[in-house]
């Protein structure tokens, strides 16, 4: 598979290329050139299967060719190691747990996929990579912990100091070895722009040997679109009968209804990945976009202009993105057409009241437990589906709630449950360097090896 840049076509890159590049060098970001397209028998094939095989069927369509199914499967299996599962929460509304993984968030199946791949085209290099990625929450942890010990490899997590949550941050505080935390005093936003001037800057880049696992990379992107394959492949092998009588199963049958996935989204690469997905074949879909008050995408699709803004703090920290970096791809897919984006997708802003007020609820009426992101997700996909009879509805719950305890707890009125991979980090002395926002401290930090 060939990639190239959201900026001009002319930055090609094969795909280690890509990865240890993460930027292109015109600052745009890699997409595929051309996105493999499943047929219906390659889609029928997938219907009820596990999450281990779609995401190994799905591999090997992305890899292609250079790749052995036997090596494609061996690295999903160390990979994506823990169970994904297709919950169902009322009528025609599904929750897919994504954080099922060893830091409790969705990002741990982009992260350690792209940990593998690393490792893979890495074997038998001596010289050092540094690994530079900027959070606003789960992502640090994910990718700290999945290149954690990897020989050859250090990693650098810039995150916004005081801005992620106490549990999220011990996540990739704690480990030392060769993970380095450093603490920007400022937002995402700033940590999103001082890893693109790094990139940016060639002696940096060169000297030590740079690459990103944020979802800038698409390392980190292209495993994300196993979700959505999953899903559809679960509430086929199920009938997906959210009311007697009515098979549900998205793409049975011309009649079938329509699939509305909710991606509770902040630097949009989840979003991305799933429009992704539906360009590859994925059948009869659209796409929710659920944001707080960091509304941009959302007014975008409704006004045709997007205008960068800084970053609003919210009880959803993860998506206090002002500037989607994963803006730029899917307006690349779509070719840079508003209305053909609004053919697939919607966008919902929802406030921190009413994310308070939806976890509240949704444990007082089922017992469930939604994080504050995936509640931001809850919110908006419920009014859509009240407003839509003939949809089906899969909410992507993308952490934990016991990562957010300052936030669920109160709401609840009650103590989490502290699962054991997170009380490990807990225990751990936390090591962090404090940092300036400015693009010269990074350089120095980068260069000084």
């Amino acid at each position: 598979m060939e990639f190239v840049s959201t900026r001009s076509p002319i930055h090609t890159a094969t795909l280690p290329e890509a990865l240890f590049r993460g930027l292109a060098p015109d600052g745009g970001l890699y997409v595929p050139q051309e996105l493999p397209v499943l047929s219906a028998s390659q889609l029928g094939s997938l219907e009820g299967a596990p999450w281990s095989r779609v995401a190994s069927e799905m591999a090997g369509h992305l890899l292609g060719p250079a790749w052995t199914q036997a090596d494609v499967d061996r690295m999903v299996a160390r990979a994506l190691d823990f169970p994904v599962p297709l919950v169902r929460l009322a009528d025609r509304l599904y929750v897919l747990e994504l954080f099922r993984g060893p830091t409790l968030a969705f990002k741990d199946v982009g992260a350690r996929f792209m940990a593998r791949l690393t490792y893979h085209y890495r074997r038998g290099q001596d010289s050092p990579l540094t690994v530079l990625t900027a959070t606003s929450g789960d992502t640090g942890g994910a990718v700290a912990q999945a290149f954690l010990g990897l020989p050859g490899i250090r990693v650098v997590v810039l995150f916004p100091d005081g801005r992620v949550t106490p549990r999220q941050e011990r996540q990739f505080s704690t480990l030392g070895e060769n993970v380095q935390a450093v603490a920007v005093q400022g937002d995402f936003d700033d940590c999103q722009r001082l890893a693109k001037a790094a990139f940016q800057d060639e002696e940096v880049r060169v000297a030590a040997a740079l690459t990103s696992a944020n979802s800038i990379n698409i390392g980190r992107l292209l495993p994300q679109t196993f979700f959505y394959f999953h899903a559809w492949a679960q509430l086929r092998g199920s009938g997906g009968k959210a009311e007697p009588g009515v098979d549900f199963r998205p793409g049975s049958s011309p009649g079938a209804p329509e699939v509305l996935f909710c991606v509770p989204s902040g630097n949009f690469g989840n979003l991305a990945a799933g429009l992704m997905a539906k360009a590859m074949g994925l059948p009869r879909c659209r796409f929710l976009a659920a944001t707080n008050a960091n509304d941009g995408v959302p007014r975008m699709l409704r006004t045709g202009h997007f205008a960068p803004a800084p970053s609003v703090q919210t009880v959803s920290t993860a998506m206090d993105v002002g500037n989607p970096s994963n803006l730029d791809r899917i307006l690349h897919l779509y070719g840079r057409d508003l209305d053909r984006l609004r053919e697939d997708l919607e966008g919902v802003s929802v406030s921190d009241k009413e994310t308070l007020a939806c976890i509240r609820r949704v444990f007082h009426e089922t017992g469930y437990v939604l994080d504050p992101h995936s509640a931001v997700g809850f919110v908006a996909l419920e009014a859509e589906l009240a407003a839509r009879p003939g949809v089906m509805g899969v909410l992507l719950a993308t952490a934990h709630p016991a990562k957010f305890a300052e936030v669920v707890e109160p709401a609840l009125g009650q103590v989490l449950p502290i699962p054991p991979e997170l009380a490990r980090c807990l225990e751990g002395e936390r090591r962090v360097v404090p940092m300036d926002p400015e693009p010269a401290a990074l350089r120095r930090l980068l260069l000084a090896v």
